[in-house]
């Protein structure tokens, strides 16, 4: 649970000084869960923090706030465990979805390969390659599933081993797909991450494998931090969230990777789907979506078309800019 105060009213100065405070002890804290601790809307939470930013104690960072420096520095596991849990449960189950039995697979580090590790523990006659300890640990007694660790350095933030003793003990490994996390995923340059270390043994990882799959929720979407992990062009597919009704950026950069032959599988959060699609019960994967771009051979029109955001910023009334967003969202949940 994030550390927190709940009130019931506080005036904006107030309002902003526990924010601040709930981002010093967390690291990184989502506009959902500031707004609930302080009891207002996301929207005033939103204003706060870009205040806050202002002034130089914190940076915005999509769907939340973290502490001042975030483009290089990279919050540890017990923070980043803290958000988009609901979003990281329902993404790992659609993800386990694609692993078959018997399958060899490498997972990579992170608090929703983690999730994801916990799932796999119930596919009889799995191989998983690994650098994450909490990965390995969550397959540690699961019966019939092998788990090979790489050598490295310990890197204690998250858990993971890297350096060149990682790398080596990847050369000449062949596997079927390659699930990986990372800080921020954007269309124009891919899955990136805050630390080299990370980034070098996640290529690494995507080297051995035949498909690379993304697991990102939606706060993730349109971030961009300092090292590149994975191009674009290499990942298979992207297992994502529906992202909340206001949040046209993501459904945005959605439809651009999907225009990049991504393919792009949503999933619904914990306690029902979202706004363009029919109800998801608790913890249940939405079907898969592949939306194949040009990469893909496409015929040209075939595939969902989104509005653009520039579109989006010309329609003034609040309740059409809402129809415009469900309407995005459905196509990307068509097929």
């Amino acid at each position: 649970m994030v550390v927190g105060v709940t009130v019931s009213f506080v005036f904006a100065a107030e309002r902003r000084q526990l924010i601040l405070e709930m981002v010093r002890a967390n690291g990184a804290v989502s506009l959902r869960e500031l707004a609930r601790v302080v009891q207002t809307s996301e929207v005033t939470v939103r204003r706060d923090v870009r205040a806050l930013e202002a002034e130089g104690l914190l940076d915005r960072r999509h769907g939340g706030a973290v502490l001042p420096g975030g483009f290089t520095r990279e919050s540890g596991f017990p923070q980043k465990s803290h958000l988009a849990t609901a979003e990281k449960t329902a993404i790992a189950d659609l993800a386990a979805s694609l692993v078959e039995e018997g399958e060899a697979i490498v997972v990579g580090a992170g608090t929703t390969t983690q999730e994801l590790a916990r799932r796999l523990a119930r596919v009889p006659g799995l191989t998983v390659v690994t650098n994450s300890l909490l990965v390995a640990q969550a397959l540690a007694h699961a019966n019939r599933v092998e788990v090979v660790m790489t050598g490295g350095t310990l890197r204690g933030s998250n858990y993971a081993l890297v350096g060149s003793g990682a790398e080596q003990s990847l050369q000449g490994l062949r596997v079927s797909k390659a699930f990986l996390s990372g800080s921020g995923l954007t269309a124009e340059r891919g899955l990136s991450t805050s630390n080299m270390l990370s980034a070098s043994v996640d290529r690494a990882l995507v080297q051995a494998a035949a498909e690379v799959v993304v697991l990102a929720d939606h706060t993730k979407l349109g971030t961009d931090t300092m090292f590149q992990t994975v191009p674009t062009d290499v990942i298979t597919r992207l297992v994502t969230d529906d992202p909340p009704g206001n949040d046209d950026r993501a459904v945005t950069e959605l439809q651009a990777l999907a225009d990049q032959g991504v393919q792009i599988s949503v999933a619904g959060a914990a306690g029902g789907g979202g706004t363009g699609g029919d109800p998801v019960p608790a913890r249940q994967p939405r079907r898969d979506m592949p939306l194949p771009g040009p990469r893909r051979n496409q015929v040209h029109g075939s595939a969902p078309q989104l509005r653009s955001a520039a579109v989006l910023g010309e329609q003034s009334a609040a309740g059409e800019r809402e129809r415009e967003r469900a309407a995005r969202v459905a196509d990307l949940r068509r097929r």
